[in-house]
């Protein structure tokens, strides 16, 4: 009974096997970084290439148009959410450079602005604002498009830094092999919707697993070659809880920002809630999928430090707020019935 009682409140406050094994990976890449280097047709690294296609492939399997054409009519919802997405969160990170850059943490710093230059998570998203009482239908919408258009906004405000850390980004290479690897398997499953959609509904928990067991292995091999090049020497215990507190308080600053704009545009409950957790959320799956394109193999494992990071801690905080956001909504359903 309290074995059971345990798992239930770490499953309520968002620490799931997944944030575990994924600490796990860091480890594993550290004391055995070898099969993770490895090069060649079915590599670690290949093979993680080839999944992230497949969970594409399935993703665009689970859309069809009817929910997109549907999804279309909420504009003044979808502004905001995207507006925060890919425009305030990116703004307010470089307006913040300056106060917290140092030479030892400029990788570091190139993570935090990917974190906020990438697009909004899918599950996570749906499942916070249908556990608050949201509109769960333009929460699927928004969440799906936001991965779509993440594609082509992410790797333009990459190119912004990367060009001038380096000088040797190429903005169209990168944007058309995420175009081959993300946009045409999406495009592909969902033009298969209406004759295979049935397999991504009746196997969705499975392929839940598979989503999670391949960024599972992305981070193993990105974190393999960042340890086999000594990237970390210079990232100490005292950074990564600066990074922590960090990402908490950009958490906590966008939650804010979404929630005064929300109310200043009179938006009701059920569209300020799903303003609130597609605004403020951030993928991991496409930050492991754009990390491998975007970043040179000594610095993919740096960069994904932050988004690991903001990752837990948004689940943790968001689960909190959104199952508080419910029984709020409860006591207030029961004392009108009274």
């Amino acid at each position: 009974m309290a074995k059971t009682s345990l798992s239930t409140l770490l499953a309520r406050v968002g620490l799931d096997w997944f944030i575990v094994a994924l600490l796990a990976m860091i480890g594993l890449a550290k004391l055995w970084p070898e099969p993770g280097i490895q090069e060649g047709l079915f590599s670690l690294s290949s093979l993680a290439t080839y999944g992230v296609s497949l969970i594409f492939f399935f993703y665009g399997l689970k859309l069809n148009f009817s929910q997109l054409r549907e999804g279309l009519r909420n504009y003044r919802l979808h502004l905001v959410i995207h507006l925060t997405t890919f425009v305030v969160f990116p703004a307010v990170v470089l307006a913040a450079r300056s106060l917290f850059l140092t030479p030892d943490t400029e990788l570091l710093w190139l993570g935090i602005f990917y974190v906020a230059a990438l697009p909004s998570t899918v599950s996570s998203s749906v499942v916070m604002v249908s556990i608050a009482g949201g509109n769960i239908p333009a929460a699927i919408f928004n969440a799906s498009i936001s991965s779509l258009i993440g594609v082509f906004i992410t790797p333009i405000w990459m190119s912004y830094l990367l060009t001038s850390t380096n000088g040797q980004y190429d903005l169209t290479d990168v944007i058309g092999k995420l175009t081959l690897q993300v946009i045409l398997p999406v495009i592909l499953g969902l033009l298969l919707n209406q004759r295979l959609g049935w397999l991504a509904a009746r196997f969705k928990t499975s392929l839940r697993y598979f989503d999670q067991i391949t960024i599972l292995l992305i981070v193993y091999t990105a974190f393999c070659e960042s340890f086999a090049l000594h990237s970390f020497e210079k990232i100490s215990v005292d950074d990564l809880l600066w990074l922590a507190g960090l990402m908490l308080g950009l958490f906590f600053l966008m939650f804010g920002l979404i929630t005064l704009l929300s109310r200043l545009l009179n938006f009701n409950r059920e569209d300020r809630i799903t303003a609130l957790f597609c605004g403020s959320k951030k993928s991991l799956v496409q930050g492991s999928v754009m990390a491998n394109v975007l970043f040179p193999g000594n610095m993919a494992g740096v960069a994904l430090l932050p988004i690991m990071m903001y990752h837990a801690l948004q689940l943790i905080v968001a689960s909190i707020i959104a199952q508080s956001m419910a029984q709020r909504q409860k006591e207030k359903y029961e004392v009108i019935q009274k």
